[in-house]
């Protein structure tokens, strides 16, 4: 199997931030392409219905994207959406924003500030390049009552570790941002990421470590961040919609297993959504990148479905993006 620039259609290209500038086809071209719910555990197709049906009845679900795709925005609005008219009390938990930033995520949980107030105080623009494109999810969370969750590390720490040599080099200060437990011996994940993070350019042998490290330190402090939330009595029976990238949740070894390890009672499901050729780069970005190959025996060592239920879009006729 290969791929002119990286992973397969269900890939975890989010992974990096070089997709922060990648574009998506026209709604015109999407309207008219297939599209199905597959459970992948039961290598069987189902209707949106029994997806909901099933979701309704769990504590977690992760819903993996890839940022800029305005389809995968879509279907997570439509979950969220469909959820909270089942009256399922719910959290929105948000990768797109640091956890520090909780406090002015509270003024607008309270109704105390808008929309532009919230963008403009976390420098929410600044930060996160398509951050528009997270709008009619929010405020869908503030018309249900649902509160939304901050969930990330600061960006400054984050590239800390992968610019300075890991979690176990960062000074005192910025390593208590962190969660004090940070599993970075995980052999599978660790699989998965050598595997995935060799498209990145960057990803040299003396920086792929850190630049792994740096993906882990996320996850730790996403699932710690959602943790304590449901372990509070705000968080209590309620039902937390996570948006992420989908290298976070993929198989169910970043995010997901962190979470299971500080909460093993709790039930999740992992969504994710097919890119199907949507994902266009610029020349500046694929500089960036290289070609890699990732075998189906390779991907077999992970011994995991890539989620619990994949949402697939047939490609644009005549699409030449697939694998080769």
């Amino acid at each position: 199997m290969r791929n002119k620039y990286g992973p397969t259609p269900v890939s975890i290209f989010a992974l990096f931030l070089i997709l922060a500038g990648a574009a998506a086809v026209g709604a015109e071209e999407k309207d008219q392409r297939g599209s199905l719910w597959i459970d992948l555990y039961r290598g069987e197709p189902l209707s949106y219905g029994q997806v909901i049906d099933d979701l309704a009845g769990v504590r977690v679900i992760y819903l993996g994207e890839s940022h800029r795709l305005q389809r995968h925005h879509d279907i997570q609005l439509q979950i969220f959406t469909d959820l909270a008219k089942r009256d399922v009390p719910l959290v929105l938990a948000l990768e797109q924003l640091e956890s520090y930033q909780q406090p002015i995520l509270d003024k607008y949980n309270q109704g105390k500030i808008t929309y532009e107030q919230l963008v403009k105080e976390t420098k929410w623009e600044q930060r996160w390049g398509n951050y528009k494109q997270y709008r009619p999810l929010v405020e869908a969370a503030r018309k249900a009552g649902a509160p939304i969750l901050a969930l990330n590390a600061r960006s400054t720490t984050i590239r800390q570790v992968a610019r300075g040599g890991g979690v176990e080099k960062l000074d005192a200060k910025l390593r208590k941002e962190l969660p004090a437990e940070i599993d970075l011996k995980d052999p599978l994940y660790l699989k998965l990421l050598h595997m995935y993070m060799r498209v990145h350019m960057a990803a040299t042998a003396e920086r792929l470590r850190p630049m792994i490290e740096a993906q882990i330190a996320r996850d730790e402090m996403m699932a710690a961040t959602l943790c304590r939330f449901l372990r509070s009595p705000q968080g209590k029976g309620r039902t937390a919609v996570v948006i992420c990238g989908a290298g976070h949740v993929s198989h169910g070894l970043g995010t997901p297993d962190r979470v299971r390890r500080r909460l093993p009672e709790l039930k999740h499901r992992i969504i994710l959504f097919s890119e199907s050729g949507d994902v266009e780069l610029s020349d500046a970005q694929k500089a960036m990148m290289r070609r890699i190959t990732i075998t189906h025996e390779q991907m077999r060592a992970i011994n995991r479905p890539a989620a619990d239920y994949l949402h697939a879009t047939s490609r644009k006729p005549n699409d030449e993006s697939h694998d080769e």
